[in-house]
């Protein structure tokens, strides 16, 4: 069986579905991704051992008419490859290889990582993002969502039938690679933060930032790094040249990119992540899985992560005054107290969302899809 994964970039899915490709293929599919061409196609191809077939995608661009081409685009591959089905990942394959499929009479899962900054501030866009999603929508198996509240935006405004909808427990992680690690100073030292994700605004980078400026009045020895993708084709991309600036203040330390951020989460006390919305982060599970306490926004996607107070806290959506009081609350922590949140983190992430539950709704889709067309 043939089954195309869509993205709207090829890191996305070699890091973040690696072990449901892996897993589709020691079960006998023949999985083949599809996404733009980067730097990440060499990996999938040594490490993942699939197919790769880029495509082009306008990932700032907000021209729906420019984006028609791309239903054409996916059709043609379609057309050509002819797949027994298609899971697509972000909003643009969601949609527009939606519409080629439909075209093409060929089954779809559509995941919905997260709604995104078009829900984030309601405007002409966010109706035109929802009309788009209502008609796309109309034929595919089955809607993975990743959060409850991005599941009720859905059902609420009728953008796709409930019985097509179905709430996973985010996307998963490997909590046997993502295991707790010891520290390699043993846990002596300043007391460090780390922020993992895109330089997005929308991430709260900003506000980590100017978090961390208000935590070293009171604790000047506290460290703050970020790590991740600078040069991002976002619209709410921060400029490299503020990143440095910001670390030629010493503010924060920039850390670059990684293949394998385990490193890094080792090496820190806690993971922060001030977004305004998202599906279920990945940097949080990760974070949690290998012990280590977080402090993320009361925020869609953010709060399904976190029992606040347990396992890590809760600041409030572009605050950064409680954002600072969060971390500074984390400080004056003991030892005792930071692991103990730590080992809550692990074993809510261990029950609650190992990818080994995740990939069973999938193969339930795909199974009753092989089924149908026997």
């Amino acid at each position: 069986m043939k089954i195309f994964l869509v993205s709207n970039t090829a890191w996305s899915l070699i890091n973040f579905r690696r072990g449901f490709v892996l897993e589709m293929k020691a079960k006998g599919y023949d999985p083949i991704l599809l996404a733009p061409a980067d730097v990440h196609i060499e990996r999938i191809k040594t490490e993942l051992g699939v197919r790769f077939i880029p495509i082009v995608i306008d990932n700032k661009g907000k021209n729906p008419l420019k984006d028609l081409l791309l239903v054409f685009r996916f059709w043609r591959i379609f057309r050509n490859e002819k797949p027994d089905l298609v899971i697509n990942y972000t909003i643009k394959p969601v949609v527009y290889g939606a519409l080629a499929a439909a075209f093409r009479g060929i089954p779809v899962i559509s995941v919905i990582t997260g709604l995104g900054t078009v829900f984030v501030k309601e405007n002409l866009l966010t109706k035109l993002v929802e009309s788009l999603y209502r008609l796309s929508q109309r034929k595919v198996e089955k809607l993975f969502f990743l959060n409850q509240d991005d599941f009720l935006v859905f059902k609420n405004r009728l953008l796709a039938k409930e019985s097509q909808m179905i709430v996973l427990p985010g996307e998963g992680v490997d909590t046997a690679y993502f295991s707790p690690q010891a520290k390699s100073e043993g846990g002596v030292g300043p007391v460090k933060f780390l922020l993992m994700a895109r330089m997005l605004w929308d991430k709260g980078v900003g506000e980590y930032v100017q978090a961390a400026r208000l935590v070293k009045k009171h604790f000047d020895q506290a460290e703050f790094a970020l790590l991740g993708f600078l040069d991002v084709e976002n619209i709410t991309a921060i400029p490299r040249q503020q990143v440095d600036k910001w670390a030629q203040e010493g503010v924060v330390s920039y850390l670059g990119v990684s293949n394998d951020v385990r490193p890094y989460i080792t090496d820190t006390d806690c993971v922060v992540l001030p977004s305004y919305r998202e599906g279920v982060p990945r940097s949080l599970l990760e974070a949690a899985s290998m012990a280590k306490p977080i402090i993320t926004t009361d925020a869609v996607g953010c709060r399904d992560v976190v029992d606040d107070g347990k396992n890590g806290y809760l600041c409030r959506i572009k605050d950064v005054e409680h954002l600072a009081e969060k971390m500074i609350q984390f400080i004056r922590l003991s030892d005792t107290e930071k692991a103990a949140m730590g080992a809550l983190g692990r074993n809510k992430v261990a029950s609650v969302f190992d990818e080994r539950l995740v990939f069973q709704f999938y193969f339930d889709v795909i199974n009753s899809v092989t089924n149908n067309n026997k």
